[in-house]
């Protein structure tokens, strides 16, 4: 695998579908109270990143480009329709209690949010979206930071640590902090309580 950039990854803040626990992937809900905050605490974290110059990229849903605009604070940024969430098909807006109600097989090991989605009926599926995640990876040609959703960045900093897609859903998922990804390792910037 070739070397790869220095990404920075920010994801969305807290959504109400979020709060609410429904499956948003492609369709979108406004960022909360809380995700605006999450947003501006990112903001306090970005400026020496911003100095630098690096490409920015953001998912054109909504709520990523919500949290980009304050957490960039105005900078500029291109977005990219490879940076969206995974597509959940028909399970897009509804409830995760409903949808673990119908899969009683689900509720002994408690699937990952990764897992719900491979399972989505006429969803995109994770190879699929793997697959998209990579070809925008394959693009970049420096330092770049990246604004988008919780899933798609597990599955890329999978990518980029060298982890097996089908751990990528065991990493967390923080929202209100910055993940630096550089030489294969990933580290957590967070503003200082």
């Amino acid at each position: 695998m070739r070397s790869l950039p220095t990404l920075w990854f920010l994801r969305h803040g807290q959504t109400e579908w979020n709060r609410d626990y429904r499956l948003q992937g492609q369709l979108d809900s406004p960022l909360t109270e809380q995700g605006i905050a999450e947003a501006r605490r990112q903001a306090l974290i970005m400026p020496k990143i911003l100095a630098g110059k690096p490409a920015i990229f953001a998912s054109p849903l909504g709520r990523a480009r919500q949290t980009a605009d304050i957490a960039l604070a105005g900078a500029d940024y291109t977005t990219d329709p490879r940076l969206m969430e995974i597509d959940a098909g028909r399970w897009q807006g509804r409830y995760r209690a409903d949808i673990m109600a119908e899969h009683i097989e689900w509720q002994a090991n408690g699937p990952t949010a990764l897992d719900i989605y491979e399972a989505a009926e006429g969803g995109e599926g994770i190879v699929a979206f793997h697959d998209r995640i990579c070809s925008f990876v394959k693009d970049l040609t420096g330092p770049t930071v990246i604004v988008a959703h919780g899933l798609l960045g597990q599955v890329l900093r999978a990518h980029v640590r060298g982890i097996e897609l089908a751990q990528a859903g065991q990493l967390s998922n923080l929202q209100g902090i910055v993940y630096l990804l550089e030489n294969g390792q990933e580290t957590v910037l967070e503003v200082e309580e």
